[in-house]
């Protein structure tokens, strides 16, 4: 994002980030519990920060494998602009199936639950984090992909993690690249158990916290 000088994703490979990060510590482990299974809710997960739709597209394609369903919503305050999807969709790193995912992703309307696949609902949000009002109690799941807490301090503060809390159901779990103490000590003051995980490559560490 040239507004703050970052990449929307790793430079040591986005999907092997994203796949390690978000998916194996965060998702897998849940599916293997035998959330959003057939005769349960869905599995209610929430991004923070949607950019591209990497993360939910290798959500939508591991849940598919393990039969489950998936509420998916994720928040964007800076949606790519129509033509860098354009630019980006023939170079999408995927099947092709999950190429033309990835134009339907973008495609979809704002604020409105929409379908992406059988058992895949999405709901994009365009607003920022402090400002959503998110249901209590409710989120089995949080992908915290922000950007790094110099680029964006704004979302790494205890308040955050806090609302973040508020809204996560009991047990939830919630994953990110970002192993900084601070970020961790702002998580258990917000109610959090934390744990430091290996990280994926390029970073030594990553967190794991749960409610």
């Amino acid at each position: 994002m040239p507004a703050l000088d970052e990449h929307y994703h790793s430079r040591h490979g986005a999907r092997q980030e994203s796949e390690h990060v978000f998916i194996g510590a965060g998702l897998v482990p849940l599916l293997d519990a035998g959330r959003g299974q057939p005769c349960t809710r869905p599995l209610h997960l929430l991004e923070v920060g949607l950019g591209t739709g990497l993360n939910a597209l290798l959500t939508l394609r591991t849940a598919r494998q393990a039969g489950a369903a998936v509420a998916y919503d994720g928040l964007e305050t800076v949606p790519l602009p129509a033509t860098v999807v354009a630019a980006l969709t023939p170079k999408w790193d995927g099947t092709p199936a999950e190429t033309t995912l990835f134009g339907q992703l973008h495609a979809a309307p704002w604020g409105q639950v929409h379908p992406l696949a059988p058992s895949f609902f999405l709901t994009k949000l365009h607003q920022p984090l402090e400002a959503a009002k998110l249901p209590a109690n409710y989120y089995d799941l949080i992908y915290f992909d922000a950007f790094a807490p110099e680029k964006q301090p704004e979302l790494w503060r205890e308040a955050i993690f806090a609302q973040l809390y508020a809204a996560a159901a009991p047990g939830a779990v919630l994953v990110s690249y970002c192993a900084q103490g601070q970020f961790r000590r702002n998580l258990r003051a917000a109610g959090w158990r934390t744990e430091k995980l290996p990280g994926p490559p390029g970073k030594r560490e990553m967190t794991r916290a749960v409610k």
